[in-house]
């Protein structure tokens, strides 16, 4: 249907322009099936491929909740996240966060008190986890980017940028490096500019070399930090493990992410 859509486009800007001939042109736009890809036109070819070795993005699209823990030094962190309206409960043995859509908020537990930043963290790890899916976003631009060789192997690189306004820190930056044989994502660098002005050189580096079946999906068991210099990653830094991950079409009610009383509002 999109293809005989664009095709009528065609066929109506060349009898207008027509009809116009002496001052306009009309550009000659190869329409056929090899040259337009009808299901997967919003789009790049190269982060289709990403997406496809990782269960595709119209499967991942049909999710509405994601859930993962991380062990930390003080317990158990468990996030839990509505995918379509990116609400989410971050539980933790000493406080729990949220946002419910709308306000974000903090809940110590037992006395402890919270020395986090709940602007920055909210989302932070789970944008790490859904990765590659969560460049599928609106608001976000392809570009092809240097790629990148280490330990002899050379992977592309897709530059994700953000248009202005999208997000808490649209001057974040991103590439996601794939095999080239397989489409599969090996690596992720990206800046961090919360709280600074303008775009940032300096990338960091995670790999994304163990991953794991879920719900038809391929998704991170875990993920390693490793250190840079150069923008060129050099030796592994520490190793962050996903378990009991879940991810679903069900949604969890509304009440979850709900701010409980006593709660600290995150303005």
């Amino acid at each position: 249907m999109k293809l005989k859509a664009l095709l009528l486009i065609a066929l109506l800007v060349f009898a207008s322009c027509k009809d116009n001939k002496e001052t306009e042109t009309v550009e000659s736009i190869d329409y056929s099936e090899e040259n337009l890809d009808v299901t997967t036109s919003t789009y790049p070819k190269n982060i289709t491929k990403v997406f496809d070795a990782h269960g595709g993005i119209d499967v991942w699209n049909k999710m509405n909740t994601l859930s993962f823990t991380m062990d930390k030094p003080n317990g158990k962190e468990v996030t839990t996240t509505n995918l379509k309206t990116r609400a989410e409960l971050i539980d933790t043995p000493t406080y729990m966060s949220g946002y419910d859509g709308s306000q974000l908020w903090v809940s110590e537990k037992d006395g402890n008190e919270y020395k986090g930043n709940a602007k920055f963290y909210k989302g932070l790890m789970m944008y790490f986890y859904a990765m590659p899916f969560i460049v599928g976003d609106d608001g976000i631009i392809y570009e092809d980017a240097e790629p990148l060789t280490f330990e002899g192997k050379t992977y592309p690189g897709i530059l994700i940028s953000y248009e202005a306004g999208v997000g808490v820190s649209p001057d974040d930056q991103y590439i996601v490096y794939y095999d080239e044989e397989t489409g599969q994502m090996q690596w992720l660098a990206y800046t961090v500019t919360f709280g600074k002005d303008g775009k940032s050189d300096n990338f960091r580096f995670i790999r994304y070399n163990d991953w794991q079946t879920i719900n038809g999906l391929v998704l991170p068991k875990s993920i390693d930090w490793y250190n840079y210099e150069d923008r060129v990653p050099t030796e592994k830094r520490n190793t962050v493990e996903f378990t009991n991950v879940m991810v679903t079409d069900k949604t969890k009610d509304d009440s979850l992410f709900k701010m409980p009383k006593g709660a600290t509002i995150i303005e």
